[in-house]
C-alpha cells in the first residue's frame, strides 16, 4: 500500500466516530472528501431518500451534536452552526449507498478509500478479541505463578483497546 493511500486512510479513520452504537461518519466530512459542498451531498441523498433508511444514515439530535461540539472539534462552535441544521451520521451501508447516489471518478476513489478504512477498524477490533482469547487459552495452561504476568498483559491490552476506541471517537486529535 502507498504511503499516499495510507494517509488517506489515516484521514478517512479520524473522521470515524462511534454514535448510536454505530461507527459512522458525518455529512460535512463526507463532503469534503468527495470535494463537494455538504449541502450537494444532502441534496443528493434527499433526491434518493429511499435508499437511505434509518440504519444506513440518521440525523443527530441537539444533544449529540452538542456534545460533539464539546468533546471534539467536529462540527465548529454551535454559533456557527445553524441549530435547525444538524447533521446526519452515515453508517457504512451509508457510505456505500453513497457510490450509487454520487456520481464521477472521485467520488468511486473516495468510496473505495472508506471502505478499506472501516475494513481496518473492523479488523483492529477482532485481532483484539483473538488476543484475549489466546491470553484466556494460555492463562489455563500455565499454573497461578504466571496469573502475574497475564494481569500485566491484559491491563496493557484493555489500554490499547481504550486507545483505538478514543482514535474510533476522534477524541484524540
Amino acid at each position: 500500500m502507498s504511503n499516499t493511500n495510507l494517509t488517506s486512510i489515516e484521514r478517512i479513520e479520524k473522521a470515524i466516530y462511534l454514535l448510536r452504537g454505530d461507527k459512522v461518519m458525518l455529512d460535512r466530512d463526507l463532503a469534503k472528501l468527495y470535494g463537494d459542498l455538504t449541502g450537494a451531498l444532502n441534496q443528493a441523498v434527499r433526491r434518493n431518500r429511499e435508499r437511505f433508511p434509518e440504519d444506513f444514515m440518521f440525523q443527530l439530535t441537539s444533544a449529540e451534536v452538542a456534545k460533539l461540539n464539546l468533546s471534539q472539534t467536529v462540527i465548529g462552535s454551535e454559533k456557527h452552526r445553524d441549530p435547525r441544521l444538524r447533521p446526519y451520521a452515515f453508517t457504512e451501508q451509508g457510505v456505500a449507498m453513497l457510490s450509487s447516489v454520487l456520481r464521477g471518478k472521485c467520488a468511486i476513489t473516495v468510496n473505495i478509500e472508506i471502505m478499506r478504512a472501516f475494513v481496518k477498524l473492523r479488523q483492529m477490533l477482532a485481532s483484539n478479541a483473538e488476543l484475549s482469547r489466546r491470553l484466556d487459552e494460555l492463562e489455563s495452561k500455565y499454573d497461578k505463578q504466571f496469573r502475574a504476568v497475564f494481569d500485566a498483559i491484559r491491563r496493557l491490552t484493555k489500554l490499547l483497546f481504550a486507545r483505538m476506541h478514543a482514535l474510533i471517537r476522534n477524541i484524540v486529535a
